[in-house]
């Protein structure tokens, strides 16, 4: 899990039919998205990530084009946060856009605000506000500048977590003194699939039908492998902008599908980077005109499923002696198996077969090297007594602030985390 860091410049995102004019992207017609690097002699400007307008049924080209990569910097101190949290489902994301007066650098530096939970499945109708907490600030690689992107938890107005607030109970957890000089440390595989719009079938696939089989398709290369690739670029430097530590990105077994790896991220980070990378995804695209599905099984079959395995260490797991910790924890682990599966994401069940490098839902087991199983270890963990270990469990739409807080909790306790 080696460490990326976001870079200083800045990236251009353009929807292209060619090289020269912007155009719709459709399930008939998929269109790049190109990012280029901007260079610029002034080292201390700030261009962005320009979101090019789609091109009209009469070739004639949308008119908001100049509007909206508009630079304001030199107009106004004024920036836009959009803020961004979880809805009522606990996995769709919602976000809504606000004026500051000027440049933050800190949640801190930001206001609280308020939004209809009625109308996000979060709060009856006739008490219906719920109050947005500002956790953690990224740069925005749609709007640039100094615009931002801000991850918030939810409560009531007596401040009070609101049920699908995970993330209180997480920082609460990631706050115990015991759990800091430990540094734990998660790396997230965060898999999923591209489908067509309309039909809700896999990018790449023809229409009611399928490809060949698996197996030219992980990491695979050429228009007859990979679909989807742009995206996954543009989804790859955006998330390099914002300040996410992504650090890598592959095309995965089923056609369509594609994985992204965030971390090493400590504590709670990890949780806000996944879930602002989530929301980049989201946006990617909708620009582009392709649905995101995180659903753990998308096509039933002989294809693989999409999860979100998680990597996990603490200082004494990467100690020497770390070994016999690792397994130490796998042990507390697997007592609690059944309550950890109902918290790893909806559908999982279609996904944990037994087949398709996934253990079965109802056994917990964990091997060297093996892949099928609930959880695994390295080649390398095991030759040098140290390191870490993998919970290949998780759905791809679990939620990334639960599985931080189960693993933390049964290390150290031996219990479930409350809550």
């Amino acid at each position: 899990m080696a460490q990326i860091l976001a870079p200083t410049t800045q990236w251009q995102m353009r929807i292209t039919k060619n090289s020269m004019t912007p155009s719709l992207v459709t399930t008939k017609t998929w269109s790049s998205l190109l990012l280029k690097q901007k260079k610029s002699g002034n080292t201390k400007s700030l261009s962005k990530f320009r979101v090019y307008a789609l091109k009209s049924e009469n070739n004639t080209i949308n008119r908001l084009e100049n509007l909206l990569n508009l630079d304001i910097t030199p107009y106004t101190d004024k920036i836009i946060a959009e803020y961004i949290w979880i809805g009522g489902s606990g996995i769709d994301l919602r976000s809504k856009s606000r004026t500051i007066p000027r440049p933050v650098e800190h949640p801190s530096e930001l206001p609280k605000w308020n939004y209809d939970g009625s109308s996000t499945g979060q709060a009856p109708g006739e008490d219906s506000e719920v109050i947005l907490y500002p956790q953690a600030i990224f740069k925005d690689p749609f709007r640039g500048g100094n615009n931002i992107l801000v991850i918030c938890d939810t409560y009531t107005p007596a401040g009070e977590p609101i049920p699908t607030n995970k993330r209180a109970r997480a920082a609460e957890i990631f706050s115990n003194q015991k759990v800091i000089n430990e540094v734990p440390w998660y790396g997230i595989e965060q898999e999923y699939t591209l489908m067509q719009t309309n039909v809700q079938w896999p990018l790449g696939w023809p229409v009611g039908g399928y490809p060949g089989p698996q197996g030219p398709y992980y990491c695979g290369v050429g228009a007859d492998k990979s679909f989807g690739r742009d995206i996954s670029d543009a989804h790859y430097k955006a998330c390099l902008y914002a300040g996410i530590n992504i650090s890598g990105t592959n095309g995965e077994v089923m056609p369509g599908q594609w994985e992204y790896q965030v971390g090493p991220s400590v504590g709670i980070e990890a949780g806000d980077h996944i879930w602002c990378s989530r929301y980049l995804l989201e946006r990617i695209t909708e620009q582009a005109g392709v649905v995101l599905t995180l659903d753990p099984k998308p096509i039933e079959g002989d294809w693989n499923g999409a999860g979100c395995h998680t990597n996990y260490s603490t200082k004494s797991m990467r100690e020497e002696g770390g070994f016999e910790v690792i397994k130490k924890a796998i042990l507390n682990l697997s007592l609690r198996h059944k309550e950890h599966i109902s918290a790893y994401g909806e559908g999982n069940e279609r996904r944990l077969t037994g087949k398709h490098e996934t253990a079965s839902i109802t056994t917990f087991s964990w091997v060297v090297a093996n892949r099928v199983c609930s959880f695994r270890v390295g080649c390398d963990t095991e030759k040098q007594g140290k390191g870490y270990l993998e919970d290949r469990r998780p759905a791809s739409n679990m939620d990334d602030t639960l599985l931080p807080r189960y693993l933390l909790k049964l290390q150290f306790y031996g219990g479930p985390p409350r809550g």
